[in-house]
């Protein structure tokens, strides 16, 4: 039975003759032809080119694909083969074997292998990360140093904002959310002690871990997820919109201008909240004190001021300018870090969360065992 189609035709005693034009033009249509093709070469005895009207490179490099090696080399001695297409098809054949001759052979690498090399590639990244923060980092008490000896530089009404948006608007979430924790901390501790007939001690409980660890640390971790990410949001969608570039260019830092207000903003908002987030917390316990452990309320107070002490109270407030600027700064850097487009920026944001919230709470373990082997 005899095969046709517009580039090949195909005899029943087993004559395949190359026709039409083999071009770009029509590389659609001839890459469809492959199972045809396959299928009429199969059964061929010989091949035919004096129909082959027109070729270029694309048409000769899928006859060569198509028709293989050992065919393409009989083809080159074919007289029906015009000189020109004899040329083209050599050299594109030559190009392909030594393709695959260069081509570089794919190592098999072991689970173990893998897993080192990412866990590598991640060490590098982090390492790079560390690198760039502390330099950020440098560049921002740079600005502020600077503005300490230049005091008419401060931008008093961007940081007053700041301190509104940051710290006057989250006290009330920063207040709930402490007083809730204290007298859930105060319930469980008087559920456990007590078994030993010494529910009095939740009073310490609820004062040692306020003062020196929840009050700071959960207000540390609100701040990550509200106004960390509210400064990548707004820094990265100036970035997005070339307002920094226009700042740049216009001579004027955006260091000055974006990040220090915040930073001042944050530093002074921070410990404010951990003061009101520890006395919340307190007074959550003392609610729970008072309605299920009948504790009076001047029972408490006095045990409070005579027994846990003043220094866990500083211990704690100690560290909420080191978070401040943790966090500032990280949130800072990260909307610098947008680029081009909307789904950056939301990478961005949720980076600087996610990185506030670890650096928080790395630093508070850190300063936890340094103050317990210092004895404070």
């Amino acid at each position: 039975m005899d095969t046709v189609s517009s580039y090949f035709k195909q005899t029943a005693q087993g004559h395949l003759s190359i026709t039409g034009e083999w071009v770009l033009a029509n590389f659609g249509e001839l890459k469809q032809l492959k199972s045809e093709l396959s299928q009429a070469l199969d059964g061929a005895e010989t091949i035919d080119f004096s129909e082959l009207q027109h070729l270029d490179t694309n048409g000769a490099y899928l006859l060569v694909k198509y028709l293989g090696a050992e065919r393409i080399e009989s083809a080159l001695d074919d007289a029906s083969l015009a000189p020109a297409f004899r040329a083209l098809l050599a050299v594109v054949q030559q190009s392909i074997t030594e393709a695959g001759e260069h081509q570089p052979e794919l190592k098999q690498h072991s689970a173990i292998a893998l897993w080192l090399d990412r866990m590598g590639r991640r060490t590098l990244d982090a390492k790079n990360e560390a690198v760039r923060w502390f330099a950020f980092f440098g560049m921002v008490l740079e600005g502020m140093c600077l503005n300490f000896l230049q005091p008419h530089k401060w931008r008093l009404t961007s940081v007053i904002a700041h301190i509104d948006a940051s710290g006057y608007q989250a006290v009330p979430i920063i207040f709930l959310l402490n007083y809730l924790i204290g007298a859930v901390v105060a319930f469980l501790g008087a559920t456990v002690l007590e078994q030993f007939g010494a529910t009095i001690f939740t009073v310490h409980l609820v004062g040692f871990a306020f003062m020196r660890e929840f009050g700071v640390l959960l207000t540390a971790i609100l701040m990550a997820g509200r106004t960390a990410s509210a400064f990548t949001a707004h820094i990265g969608s100036m970035r997005l919109h070339e307002e920094i570039d226009a700042l740049k260019v216009s001579g004027v830092n955006p260091i000055h201008v974006l990040v220090l207000p915040r930073v001042t903003a944050l530093l002074v908002s921070l410990p404010l909240l951990t003061f009101i987030a520890i006395g919340a917390g307190i007074l959550g316990g003392m609610t729970v004190s008072i309605f299920m452990l009948g504790i009076s309320p001047t029972l408490f107070v006095e045990i409070l001021v005579d027994k846990v002490g003043l220094r866990h109270f500083l211990v704690g407030m100690s560290k909420a300018p080191i978070f401040a600027l943790v966090i500032a700064t990280t949130g800072c850097l990260e909307g610098f870090k947008v680029r081009g487009s909307a789904e950056s920026l939301g990478r961005q944001t949720t980076n600087s969360v996610v990185k506030c919230i670890f650096l928080v709470i790395l630093i508070d373990a850190l300063m936890a065992m340094f103050f317990m082997e210092m004895g404070w």
